[in-house]
């Protein structure tokens, strides 16, 4: 059987993140077999986008298959094997289980497998952030800060149902949880911190990378120092292309 492996980002009009994503695939690379061809591996590992490409993930998904497997004119083929051998497997790199987790990506991903019939058999991986491990990227980065209190800072979804991962999250990890484009604001929660007494407060942003988000709350955190002129602000790092994000990346393509 010959795998390989598409990682999946939401995608921007910010190269940054486009920039982070090739190094993550490189390090998954490494991840790889050692009875893969290593001249051929940059070929098993790719990234695609959902949203901010000029192509539908659809296609995308079936140009990568072409690379990866190879395109014979008669149907894609690696090295001889035969039908269903060949798997692509797709992590979806989404910290949140929102409308893009739990309806757009099946849904382009079932076009592609209706494109490319029974040649590959594609397998849609969990999303990263139902990974148990990916608290404790989190934990040492709120060590690394020191602080009274934190903010794990979100996205959020307008889904029912998809902050709950995230409110579980912050209080495993003795946080409070905030979001960017739903209730709950970064504001808000600074706003019964400081009611409550605190005087240092740090931002955790649960982000994949850095982009136009991460800034824009940079410049929301400005805007705070302002308001609240006694309070010391820290904002934390996103989670960043790591070697320990690439491991928990890898161990979800064996779920």
């Amino acid at each position: 059987m010959s795998s390989a492996y598409l990682l999946l980002s939401h995608g921007s009009r910010d190269r940054r993140p486009e920039i982070a994503m090739q190094q993550l695939a490189k390090l998954v690379c490494h991840k790889l077999p050692k009875n893969h061809n290593p001249s051929n591996s940059e070929h098993l590992v790719g990234i695609a986008a959902l949203e901010m490409s000029p192509q539908p993930l659809h296609e995308q998904i079936q140009q990568f298959a072409k690379s990866a497997f190879g395109d014979t004119g008669g149907g894609l083929r690696r090295r001889g094997l035969s039908q269903n051998e060949n798997r692509l497997k797709i992590v979806p790199l989404f910290l949140l289980p929102g409308v893009h987790v739990m309806t757009d990506i099946p849904t382009e991903v079932a076009l592609a497998q209706q494109a490319l019939g029974q040649d590959i058999m594609i397998e849609l991986q969990p999303y990263l952030g139902s990974h148990p491990n990916l608290e404790k990227l989190l934990s040492k980065q709120i060590a690394a800060i020191k602080a009274e209190t934190w903010i794990l800072l979100a996205h959020g979804s307008r889904r029912p149902g998809s902050q709950e991962t995230v409110s579980a999250m912050a209080a495993s990890l003795g946080v409070v949880a905030a979001y960017w484009s739903v209730p709950r604001s970064l504001e808000s929660r600074v706003k019964e911190l400081v009611a409550a007494g605190y005087r240092e407060i740090a931002i955790l942003p649960y982000f994949l990378f850095a982009g136009g988000i991460t800034d824009a709350i940079a410049a929301s955190i400005e805007e705070l120092k302002l308001q609240f002129s006694a309070v010391n602000f820290q904002l934390a790092q996103p989670l960043g292309a790591s070697a320990e994000l690439a491991e928990l990346i890898w161990d979800l393509t064996d779920r």
